[in-house]
Order: C-alpha cells, then structure tokens, then sequence
C-alpha cells in the first residue's frame, strides 16, 4: 500500500473515531462505519482489522470498558470481514446493504451480550426477547449513526481518489 494512501484511511478512520469523544445521541456512533470502511478499503486485510480496531481501542482507553466490549469488537471484527466483500466494488447500492446488514449485526450481537453479561433481564429466553426489545428505539439512532458515517467515510474517499490519483489503491491486473 503507497503510504499516501495509508495516512490517507488511517487518518480518516482516527478523525472519525475521535468523534466518539464528543456529545453525541446515544448510539449515533462511528463504529460500525469504521469497521466497514476499513474492510472495504485496506488491500492488506491485516491492516483492515488493524487500523480500525486501534482507532476504537484507543476511544475506549477514554470512554472506559465495560462487560459487553468483546461483543462489541467481535461484532466490529464480522463487519470489518463484510467489508472485505465491498473491495472489489463500492457501488452505492452495494455498500448500503453493507451498512444496513452491519447495522443489524451489530444489534443482535451486542444486545445478546447485554443480555448475557448484565444482570437486566433474566437469563431466559423471554429475558433474551425482552432485552432486544427494549433495544428497538435506540436502533433508529444506530442506522442514522451508521449511514451518516458511512456517507461521510466512503464519500470523502471516493472524493479523495478522485481528486488525489496518488491516493487510489494499485491495481492488480
């Protein structure tokens, strides 16, 4: 990877996930976006994960921790390997149902870890209904968070590459 391109996504991916930082609405938050950007985007799929996930962790040594952070990043890691599949081709039609899918991932998978590792809802399976259920108004701040970062991350680059050829990924041909 030319380095141009490098400090061009990482730089992306550190400026979105500081916002993180800032007073936001609750779940209006660039994580999946980073997470899929980044798999979209890095050729070395080491650095994919990478990038990413030290921007996050490095937002988390400010935010704090909490019981539910492995289901956080495991949910981080699958969508990063979603955005492996958009490599190729970033149409927009591709790379909304990449936002939507993560998204509902994201929902299912850290939910289920506030069920499991929280004591709000019993450990059954009517707790497990209960759980994703009180969760269903914040996943409307989810989608908003997701597709506007999302829109701003892979729009910026579409921009950029347009704008800077230097910046584009080599082609293998």
């Amino acid at each position: 990877m030319n380095r141009a391109r490098f400090t061009t996504l990482s730089g992306m991916i550190l400026a979105v996930a500081a916002t993180r930082l800032l007073p936001h609405p609750p779940n209006v938050s660039p994580v999946a976006a980073m997470a899929l950007f980044g798999g979209a985007y890095f050729e070395d799929k080491r650095l994919g994960f990478l990038i990413p996930l030290s921007a996050m962790f490095l937002s988390d040594l400010i935010l704090g921790f909490h019981s539910t952070l492995p289901f956080v990043y495991g949910s981080f890691a699958l969508i990063t390997l979603m955005g492996f599949s958009l490599q190729k081709q970033k149409s927009f039609p591709r790379i909304a149902t990449g936002v939507l899918l993560s998204s509902i991932l994201f929902f299912v998978v850290t939910n289920f870890g506030v069920w499991l590792m929280e004591n709000l809802y019993p450990k059954n399976f009517p707790g497990l209904l209960a759980c994703y259920t009180a969760a269903v108004p914040f996943f409307r701040n989810t989608l908003i968070g997701d597709f506007g970062y999302s829109a701003v991350l892979f729009g910026a680059m579409e921009l950029v590459e347009r704008t800077y050829p230097n910046v584009k990924a080599y082609s293998r041909t």
